[in-house]
């Protein structure tokens, strides 16, 4: 979602009554007159078995509601007229509560007391799936504490098509099995404390430059790749039994996401079995009845077209068109359920706490409804603590995603007792809350900016960590935070026994700027002078660690070779813990097992002609981009095109040595090349018998006092025309219902074990330390269908102590085995042979075997 500032969106735009647009083709490939088909009428939830319950409850609940009521439940209240960034209107008559939805993806936006976890991708690059659920268990406590209902994350777009795109940082990794195992950890953590999280944003949402508005950017992408890449993370989300998506701000294929059919009814609810609601990005929505019929279920924050206007697309609008035909009453009904169901899927309707926190001040007292700029005041921030012991999570988890990249035999640490501590991103700079929502890189690097970031309680320097650290045998340690300082850097390095030199690299969401970093990176250098004041530190110091802070990639070919620099540990965006976490790992306290969830390459050529962010535009509507590469981002592009990294995906290195052996594969299911049939239904979705309330009871009651600036769904003029009204082609003719669909996730046949292959993993060094046994398939060509050299298909952390041997299990699903056929429109296992390798990185492998023939 955007953040504070006004965001001039589409003006002029058809509001809720006026017609749908035409509906746009994803199954075209790369062009710039991509377009996307239509699929109606939006599928009912409640077809999945673990969540009848939920919807038996919500039929109740619903049934008693008047129009009136079910528009406030699907309707933001506006921007900063309740006390989380997005507020639904309640139901007061029937209990149900206005719903708090918050940011965002590592920890709750705008408030105190509580923990700046590590980011999406410092997680990610732990590569421990008993890490992920766990954050997302200490996510879910916090938010739940705070009376959150929607925490508004995990992030698993942008996947990271683009190394040098802004937002990447708030996912887990450029590869979609990597995300999606995080993603769905994530997610079952977060909803076992009581709290929806959502996946987001939904979909081809890669890029910051041209994101919004009339000339949001259209991300044109072909069925295969969209289902292989792109969709795969929200495909584990729906499988994980996540409660609300949230759709993206851009178009896709010159459909804006938010009133694409095709994703939201067609793939979305239809295929993925989808089962909770749809939210828009914050002023994502660009139509009225366009997206309702398509799928959007909830519009945030309510407001309309241009930020804070107040003019809401659903509100008054949308029983406007209840009264006059222009949205049936079933769909209503449906995105009313799909809200209701969530709330009680996971328990809130049994003692969630109300919202205990402001967004908009920190002051104990203020204004109840913070964006009518008027009384009433009321106690807003009851400063609830939310932490519990989390730090100590925090801090193991940043450890733990460092990659140690180069060593020299430097790392660990002796305690040496002359220690240099050179760069910005090594100090306190002017505070880590110095910039509204981080937005702006000075100071030691800990999180991005934008909407997914946090307040910092406090942020453990290195510094102030390594001081502590050398204290306890006596060490000493000099530092220059001045990165312009050079000459006084190479003076002062020259008399140390180890130097540190940090740089970093920073971005973030597209409303903020800092320096000439518009959201997305400009290009992939070290920022604040980086490589210039690493080479000054090397050329004076006997011995150099660099450490590196950055949202994704830097090149690093001006001094990674240099037998100068001795060591590098590539740190990520680590949080609050940040100086903790690196001291365990310099000293040893902690052996590095972190591995890259990206590729670092010599230069941003060598991701290909496509990885490039566009910063110009070049259409003559919006601005296009076309995903030519198709499977082939990241570790995938190198492979086929022969390309050497820097250092691939997967890569981390260890303060001891490991040992792969004793491979075995057995097959324990069918290679047939497509799955079963689409099953039946589990249950059947609710029915109503809703009908038009009297125009004269959608009208404001008598004596009714409004709160200035609140987003209502009653009506001024009641005076209203009713139909027809030319519902888009085909709505009325129910689409072809996916045969790859049939659950939540999918046709459960996907989720099958095809095949179980184990190895044993030995430690052969001298400590204790973790390794990242990796799996990645071999496809090869088939014919005339293309594939990737080899895709990450598992993946397990595991700790051993000296000497110590434990098996490594894989279990290949037929889902992991299997391509989308866009003209059977299905998962299909590949004729020919399969093959796979296990190793430590996407390069290195250790063990390699075959896995038969298909049909």
């Amino acid at each position: 979602m955007v953040g504070l500032t006004n965001v001039l969106l589409l003006a002029g735009a058809a509001g809720l009554a006026a017609a749908a647009p035409t509906e746009l083709n994803v199954r075209q490939s790369g062009a710039s007159a991509a377009t996307s088909p239509s699929w109606y009428p939006a599928p009912s939830g409640g077809t999945a078995a673990s969540w009848a319950t939920a919807y038996t409850k919500a039929q109740a609940l619903v049934s008693q509601m008047t129009l009136l009521e079910k528009v406030n439940i699907t309707t933001g209240t506006g921007w900063s007229m309740g006390p989380c960034v997005g507020n639904t209107g309640p139901v007061p008559r029937l209990g149900f509560p206005s719903l708090c939805l918050q940011d965002g993806p590592l920890g709750v936006r705008f408030a105190d007391k509580i923990t700046s976890w590590p980011a999406g991708i410092t997680i990610g690059g732990t590569w421990d799936k008993d890490l992920f659920h766990a954050r997302g268990v200490g996510l879910g406590s916090e938010f739940h504490a705070k009376g959150v209902h929607i925490a508004l994350g995990p992030a698993m777009g942008p996947l990271g098509r683009m190394p040098a795109a802004g937002r990447n940082w708030e996912g887990f990794g450029s590869d979609p099995y990597l995300q999606g195992i995080a993603a769905a950890e994530t997610i079952k953590g977060i909803q076992s404390q009581g709290v929806v999280a959502t996946a987001k944003h939904y979909i081809g949402n890669e890029q910051e430059h041209f994101r919004q508005g009339p000339a949001a950017i259209s991300s044109n992408i072909d069925d295969r790749t969209l289902h292989e890449v792109y969709l795969w993370p929200f495909q584990d989300s729906v499988k994980a039994g996540v409660g609300a998506v949230m759709c993206s701000y851009n178009r896709v294929n010159n459909s804006a996401a938010c009133q694409n059919s095709y994703l939201q009814n067609g793939i979305l609810k239809d295929e993925l079995g989808f089962q909770g609601f749809i939210m828009s990005d914050w002023l994502a929505q660009m139509s009225g009845v366009a997206s309702v019929l398509a799928g959007m279920d909830m519009t945030m924050p309510g407001d309309g077209l241009v930020w804070d206007d107040r003019h809401s697309l659903l509100g008054p609008n949308l029983t406007t068109a209840a009264m006059n035909s222009s949205v049936p009453l079933d769909r209503i009904d449906d995105m009313v359920t799909r809200i209701v169901a969530t709330w009680y899927q996971f328990g809130q309707d049994n003692g969630h706490p109300e919202p205990n926190f402001s967004s908009w001040t920190k002051n104990t007292t203020g204004f109840l409804y913070y964006g009518s700029n008027e009384p009433p005041n009321a106690t807003v921030n009851q400063h609830v603590e939310a932490r519990a012991d989390h730090a100590t999570l925090a801090r193991k988890i940043a450890a733990e995603a460092i990659a140690l990249l180069k060593n020299e035999d430097v790392l660990p640490l002796k305690k040496p007792m002359k220690i240099g501590v050179y760069g910005s991103d090594a100090g306190p700079g002017d505070g880590p809350n110095a910039c509204p929502d981080r937005g702006c890189n000075q100071g030691t690097l800990a999180v991005g900016w934008g909407s997914g970031a946090t307040d910092f309680e406090y942020l453990v320097t290195p510094l102030e960590a390594i001081q502590k650290q050398a204290a306890t045998y006596g060490g000493q340690v000099s530092s220059i935070l001045n990165n312009t300082k050079l000459d006084d850097i190479k003076a002062d390095a020259k008399k140390q026994d180890i130097c540190l030199a940090f740089v970093n690299a920073d971005a973030g969401e597209g409303y903020l700027s800092w320096q000439d970093v518009n959201g997305d990176r400009p290009n992939l250098k070290a920022q604040l002078g980086g490589d210039d004041l690493i080479l000054a530190v090397a050329g004076a110091c006997k011995t150099t660690v660099v450490v590196v802070h950055s949202v994704g990639p830097i090149i690093m070919e001006g001094w990674v070779r240099s037998h100068k620099v001795d060591g590098i540990l590539w740190a990520h965006l680590p949080g609050q813990e940040s100086g903790n976490s690196l001291v365990d790992v310099l000293w040893g306290a902690v052996n590095p097992s972190g591995k890259l969830p990206y590729t670092i390459g010599k230069s941003l050529e060598d991701y290909g002609p496509t990885a490039g962010v566009l910063y110009q535009y070049n259409g003559t509507t919006s601005p296009q981009q076309d995903f030519t590469e198709g499977l082939l981002i990241d570790y995938r592009y190198f492979d086929k095109k022969g390309i050497t990294p820097r250092y691939e995906f997967g890569f981390g290195l260890s303060y001891t040595t490991f040992e792969f052996c004793d491979l075995n594969i057995l097959r324990t299911g069918s290679m047939e090349p497509l799955p079963k049939p689409r099953p039946a239904p589990e249950v059947t979705p609710p029915k109503y018998y809703s009908k038009l309330p009297r125009p004269s009871e959608v009208g404001f009651p008598p004596g009714f006092t409004k709160i200035n600036r609140m987003i209502y769904p009653y009506l001024t003029n009641t005076n209203i025309t009713v139909g027809p009204y030319p519902y888009p082609d085909g709505y009325n003719t129910s689409a072809h219902k996916s045969e790859a669909g049939g659950a939540e996730g999918g046709n459960p046949a996907l989720w099958e074990i095809v095949y179980t292959i184990t190895h044993t993993l030995r430690n052969t060094g001298k400590v204790a330390g973790a390794d990242v046994s990796q799996l990645y398939v071999n496809y090869g060509s088939k014919g005339t269908i293309e594939f990737p050299e080899s895709v990450l298909r598992g993946f397990e952390k595991v700790f051993l102590q000296p000497g110590e041997s434990k098996t490594v299990t894989f279990k290949l699903t037929r889902r992991d085995l299997s391509y989308w056929d866009v003209t059977k429109q299905n998962w299909v296992i590949p004729s020919g042979g399969l093959g796979f390798s296990i190793g430590q990185s996407s390069r290195i492998f250790q063990l390699r075997g075959n896995l038969g023939y298909g049909f």
